[in-house]
């Protein structure tokens, strides 16, 4: 009986969480920017490329969809100073 109980609520539970519809870039990467600025990241940077481009870093999350990617490199770090 629990099961055919359980059955409606496991059968719905993915439309509710698709119910937000596909989240835009811009909100995403705001997201994941104030992550990583609370975990004391520094010195990277954020890209939101095509899901079929190339791009140098690590895709960390996808967006708009799915048709989106956005990528996180870390920036350079700058060059020693000569005494």
């Amino acid at each position: 009986m629990k099961v055919v109980a359980a059955f409606p609520i496991l059968f719905f539970l993915p439309v509710f969480a698709y119910a937000d519809g596909p989240k835009p870039c811009e909100a995403l990467k705001s997201e994941i920017a104030k992550k990583l600025d609370a975990n004391g990241a520094k010195g990277y940077t954020l890209k939101i490329v095509a899901k079929d481009k190339e791009a140098d870093g690590k895709m960390v999350g996808t967006c708009d969809g799915g048709t989106k990617k956005i990528v996180y490199s870390k920036a350079a770090a700058p060059a020693p100073k000569k005494p």
